[in-house]
C-alpha cells in the first residue's frame, strides 16, 4: 500500500525543498508536483526537492506534449534524474484546460503514446530516425550530453480506456486524478493491465476539525468537478444539478459549485475530514485495488498542519 504527497506549483521556489524534506522525514516513499496550466512549470520545484532529499522518488504528474515538445520533456526529465541520483519518474498526460491557449489535439491518444516513445528514444540517445504520425525525430543526432539513466519509470495520467490500452506497454503506473471513489478503482480493474499499478489522487484536506476540513475541500474540489463529472459517470449527479454546476463553472463561480457538493459526493471527490476519516478513505481505495494513493494539495487548513497530520496520524493508521 503505497502513499504519496502531491503539491501544487504555486509557492516560492525556496519552499519546495523543505516541503519535500518533511515528506521524506514522515516516511512517504514518493512526492510529486502538478504541472497544471497557469501554474509554475514542475521542473524547477522538482529539482529543488531533489536537492533536499535522499530517498524518495519524485516527478511531475503530469506534463503534456502539446505545450511542451517531447524533446524538451526528455531533456528536463534527464536533468531531474541526474539531480536526484536516479530517483525520478516521468508523468505524461493529455492535459486539461488546453482550450485556454486554443489547442485542440487532433490525435490525442496517438500523440501521448508517441510522446512516451520519443522521450524514451531520446533518453537512450538513439540516433536512428523515429517516424511517428504526430511526433517524429529525424535521426542522426540526439541529446548532446551524457544521460546516465534511460530507464526512468513512466506514469500515464489518463481516464481514457483507449489511451491506457495504447500506452500500456510503456508505462509503470496510470493515475486517475481528481477522485477518491473506490467505485472507480473497481471499474478500472479490467481496463488496467496487471503489470501497471493504478494510482488514485485527489484534493486532500485533513484537520482535527473535520467539518472545517470538508468545507475547504468543497471549495478546492469545485475547481475540478465539471471535468471529473464527465469522466466518472458513477458520481450519480442529477442532470439539473449538473447543469447548475456547469453554468457556475463557466463564469468561474466556484463558491456556487462548492455549495452544491453534498457530503456523499465530496467523499468521492476528495480526501476530507479528520485523520481517521481520511485514513479510512485511503484504506477503502486500497481494498478496492488501488496500488498507490496520492494526497493532493492543499493537505490541510494550513499546508504545514495538513502535512503534519498526514505524516504523523494518517500514514500510521494506514500502515497499521
Amino acid at each position: 500500500m503505497k502513499t504519496s504527497i502531491a503539491f501544487q506549483t504555486d509557492k516560492p521556489l525556496s519552499a519546495y525543498g523543505p516541503l519535500a524534506e518533511k515528506v521524506e522525514q514522515y516516511g512517504f516513499p514518493l512526492v510529486t508536483v502538478y504541472n497544471d496550466m497557469l501554474f509554475q512549470p514542475a521542473w524547477m520545484p522538482l529539482i529543488e526537492m531533489a536537492r533536499h532529499t535522499n530517498r524518495i522518488m519524485l516527478g511531475p504528474t503530469a506534463v503534456n506534449p502539446f505545450t511542451s515538445h517531447p524533446i524538451n520533456i526528455a531533456a528536463h526529465a534527464a536533468l531531474l534524474d541526474e539531480a536526484s541520483n536516479g530517483r525520478s519518474f516521468l508523468g505524461i498526460a493529455r492535459g486539461s484546460w488546453l482550450e485556454f491557449v486554443d489547442i485542440e489535439p487532433e490525435r490525442p491518444i496517438t500523440a501521448v503514446r508517441e510522446a512516451f516513445t520519443a522521450v524514451r528514444h531520446l533518453l537512450k540517445q538513439d540516433k536512428s530516425p523515429l517516424e511517428g504520425r504526430v511526433f517524429s525525430l529525424a535521426g542522426g543526432d540526439t541529446l548532446r550530453w551524457t544521460i546516465h539513466n534511460a530507464d526512468i519509470p513512466f506514469l500515464l495520467g489518463s481516464w481514457g480506456p483507449k489511451t491506457i490500452k495504447a500506452c500500456a506497454d510503456q508505462i509503470h503506473e496510470v493515475k486517475l486524478g481528481g477522485t477518491a471513489n473506490p467505485g472507480v478503482v473497481q471499474q478500472y480493474q479490467p481496463i488496467v493491465p496487471s503489470h501497471v499499478s493504478l494510482v488514485i489522487g485527489a484534493v486532500t484536506v485533513v484537520d482535527e476539525d473535520g467539518q472545517a476540513a470538508k468545507t475547504l475541500a468543497r471549495r478546492e474540489a469545485a475547481l475540478y468537478l465539471s471535468v471529473i463529472a464527465k469522466l466518472d459517470k458513477s458520481l450519480g449527479i442529477e442532470p439539473e444539478l449538473m447543469a447548475r454546476i456547469e453554468k457556475a463553472t463557466a463564469v468561474y463561480d466556484y463558491e456556487t459549485v462548492a455549495q452544491n457538493i453534498s457530503d456523499s459526493l465530496l467523499q468521492k471527490l476528495a480526501f476530507a475530514g479528520t485523520p481517521e476519516e481520511v485514513a479510512e478513505q485511503a484504506i477503502m481505495l486500497f481494498e478496492a485495488g488501488a496500488g498507490r494513493v496520492e494526497f493532493g494539495t492543499p493537505h490541510g487548513l494550513t499546508a504545514e498542519n495538513g502535512l503534519q497530520l498526514l505524516g504523523e496520524k494518517v500514514l500510521p493508521l494506514i500502515q497499521k
